[in-house]
């Protein structure tokens, strides 16, 4: 797999900004518990860049900002189970671990926790179906563990996640998931992330079928979401936040209309932050797309120069966040902020299940 963290790091823009600088208040009742009772009946806010208007939609409405020659990009990867109650084998004491992200010898990087049950070489058991041993600490603590589970029962890890396993949820969400399925978006296919590409789950069936109707475009690419991408910023500069990498995949065809319809003066839209990472992380100085694999660590923030990404449609995100940073990227800074504070002052519902935003 190719590797490009530094090469993007390079492209970068210096800025005195910092951490703080993308503060701001946010009451704990407007972050989203669960999703809403439609997937496309949730608000939309849409941000127009040029003029710093600010419009107050319905989610299914985001077809009316749509023209014929755009395309969207949305990120097909799938959300596993990958949160797993066990006990130690040594002691039988309570272990959780949570899957990161595959690694290339067949074991995974994994979160655990506590860690001071998780040295090198302890064995943990999960509901007598699967077993892991640690056999590394690697950068940030996490652990890097081997699986072993009943080949003739489950015919791969995945399986077994989807029979023990539980959706890994962020930790502002506490109230129970009721259905798996309510934290996927409808397209999700490739098998690998560790939270959900949230901006696509106001998407229907419905939704995206009257969209294609209309002419525009639609591409599947692949980002699997690992924790880095949330990770708190605790640095106070942030050009000196470094991002865990995530594997991406954009296939030949999906590069190839979005470059067709970008030099037809079609606009691309990034469906979430982690499409734009990879539109970014894909695209040459041109702004041609390319079809590639590999894996990304791209920081996005104000300042970049933005390639193949001409509007995104995203969530609402947390304070200091690098997710925040992206869009005041799209955008600006000040015009993000004031944004935030009209869905604030809108009862507009915040995070993974909540209301969305379209800058264009």
């Amino acid at each position: 797999m190719e590797k490009i963290n530094e090469e993007i790091r390079n492209e970068r823009i210096r800025t005195d900004l910092t951490t703080h600088d993308f503060y701001y208040d946010l009451p704990e009742e407007l972050i989203a518990q669960s999703p809403s009772e439609e997937r496309d009946g949730c608000r939309l806010m849409v941000v127009h860049r040029e003029s710093g208007e600010i419009e107050h939609k319905i989610f299914r409405d985001v077809i009316d900002e749509l023209r014929p020659e755009d395309m969207l990009v949305v990120n097909s990867s799938k959300v596993i189970p990958a949160r797993l109650l066990g006990k130690t084998e040594k002691t039988g004491g309570d272990i959780e671990l949570l899957l990161l992200r595959a690694l290339e010898n067949g074991e995974w990087e994994t979160l655990v926790r506590p860690g001071k049950r998780a040295k090198v070489g302890a064995k943990f058991d999960f509901s007598g179906i699967l077993s892991a041993e640690v056999t590394a600490i690697v950068e940030g603590g996490n652990r890097t563990v081997r699986f072993s589970y009943d080949t003739a029962a489950y015919k791969n890890i995945y399986e077994v996640l989807d029979a023990i396993g539980n959706m890994p949820l962020p930790p502002y969400i506490t109230k129970k998931l009721e259905n798996k399925d309510d934290y996927q978006t409808v397209y999700a296919k490739a098998e690998g992330s560790a939270a959900a590409p949230t901006a696509g789950l106001h998407f229907t069936e419905e939704l995206l079928d009257r969209i294609r109707a209309k002419g525009v475009g639609y591409g599947e690419v692949t980002l699997h979401v690992g924790l880095g991408t949330f990770r708190p910023v605790k640095v106070e500069k942030i050009e000196e936040h470094l991002m865990h990498g995530e594997y991406f995949y954009v296939p030949d065809d999906v590069a190839a209309e979005i470059n067709r319809r970008r030099e037809n003066g079609g606009r691309i839209i990034a469906v979430g932050t982690t499409s734009c990472r990879v539109l970014e992380s894909a695209s040459d100085e041109s702004g041609k797309v390319h079809p590639i694999s590999g894996e990304t660590g791209i920081f996005i923030y104000p300042g970049y120069r933005f390639k193949a990404t001409d509007a995104l449609i995203t969530n609402f995100h947390l304070p200091e966040s690098t997710l925040i940073m992206l869009v005041s990227a799209l955008a600006s800074r000040d015009l993000i902020l004031r944004a935030y504070e009209t869905a604030v002052r809108e009862h507009y519902r915040f995070f993974s299940f909540g209301d969305a935003m379209l800058i264009e």
